[in-house]
């Protein structure tokens, strides 16, 4: 198992704080296996066998038709005299599991750890339920730092890793297939790919249209790192002789987001400080599942594939992420935490002279000093341009 240590450490953080911890992510992007790892450190501080309860909702031999039954079968292995730490995966499987899950957290010998695979587990009555009493940690698939120990280093350079993680992608499953024969990789993700659309988008959502409901994956993924209007969505699909509307449209794409398949960014006014509503970019939780969806097409923008790389890994960092604009241009990329700002500029390269003076422009006109970032391809040692640093893709990724 790959060591998702940075995950792993927030967990250690919370253990046994007053406090449900709920990891969240797509499926197979690790949240099982993340247990896995917890519980192995849970045994090496020398927690017993006997006081963690493991159960997968996914599992056939866990079908709880209601949340009464799931709490009974947790609460007859509990021993009052004992620390317990109970791992419910899945746990948006069953019905009304949030009275489940509140009754054991009140419980004062009871961790609980909950995984799932769709936001709403994180709204309506369990937020309500459990305001305040939750920490997310939001899980999404292999950093190309975490892609990259996977491998035996010596055999390829790492920028020849990179080029492969910009194709496959970083789902913790795809690994031993990377390894074994690449030629395989999409049928493994077109099981995954058809779970979240059929399981997690269709069935969840009523959605009798798959047809329209792909199209409009397609458009989204196809999109990535440039601005989106729902109206020009339905407006093409429209053209194509797919009958659509806005409402259908904005639906879909908001399934996708819940689905934690796509991500969306909001725009953000520099010199304003304001959010603005409208024309937003879209990006892909990884680029395997672009690849598989798109097929050949999906390769033909690096640019932008480097840029929803550097957006995700901006997520994993911890910062709110949004579209920069100021004045008449764009940034890339506004990241924010408790320490402030942070700019980012994504390009494939700025070797031609006009490309980087276009790049530069939009940092240099933001009027303060947070720090700002040029992230290229480009293979040239780190840069300086008045307080605007460039810095090849892969270094950054690399050294945080």
């Amino acid at each position: 198992m790959i060591e998702r240590s940075e995950y792993l450490d927030q967990l250690k953080r919370f253990k046994d704080k007053d406090l449900i911890k709920v990891v969240t992510g797509i499926r197979r992007c690790g949240k099982s296996t993340l247990f896995e790892l917890f519980i192995n450190y849970l045994k090496e501080i020398g927690i017993k066998d006997n006081q963690i309860i493991m159960i997968n909702l996914e599992d056939a031999d866990y079908n709880f038709a209601s949340y009464k039954e799931l709490y009974d079968y947790v609460n007859k292995k509990l021993d009052s005299q004992k620390q317990y730490y109970v791992f419910l995966d899945e746990v948006q499987n069953v019905p009304m599991f949030q009275k489940a899950v509140d009754s054991l957290y009140i419980k004062k010998n009871v961790d609980v750890y909950i995984t799932g695979s769709n936001a709403y587990l994180l709204s309506g009555e369990l937020a309500t339920l459990l305001s305040g009493r939750y920490v997310e940690i939001k899980l999404l698939p292999l950093s190309f730092k975490e892609y990259l120990s996977a491998f035996n280093n010596t055999d390829k350079s790492r920028y020849e890793y990179f080029l492969d993680y910009m194709k496959y992608g970083g789902m913790p499953g795809n690994i031993p297939i990377i390894q074994d024969n690449p030629n395989d990789l999409d049928t493994y993700l077109e099981g995954i790919f058809t779970t979240i659309v059929y399981k997690d988008i269709i069935t969840r959502n009523n959605i009798t249209d798959k047809m329209l409901l792909e199209n409009v994956l397609k458009f989204i993924f196809d999109s990535i790192g440039s601005p989106v209007s729902i109206k020009k969505i339905s407006d093409t699909l429209t053209s194509k002789g797919l009958s659509t509307s806005n409402h259908t449209v904005e639906n879909y794409i908001m399934a996708f987001v819940e689905s934690f398949l796509v991500y969306k960014a909001e725009r953000f006014d520099v010199k304003g400080k304001n959010l603005l509503a409208r024309d937003y970019k879209y990006y892909v939780v990884d680029q395997g599942l672009r690849s598989y969806l798109l097929g050949k097409k999906a390769d033909s923008d690096m640019g932008h594939i480097l840029e929803n790389i550097v957006y995700l890994e901006l997520l994993r960092r911890g910062y709110k992420v949004y579209v920069g604009k100021v004045d008449d241009l764009e940034i890339d990329f506004v990241a924010e935490n408790r320490d402030g700002l942070k700019y980012f500029q994504v390009a494939l390269t700025v070797r031609d002279e006009k490309v980087l003076e276009r790049e530069l422009r939009s940092l240099q006109k933001t009027g303060d000093h947070y720090p700002k970032y040029l992230i290229t391809y480009d293979m040239d040692m780190e840069t300086d341009y008045d307080g605007i640093t460039k810095i090849n893709i892969v270094d950054w990724l690399l050294n945080k």
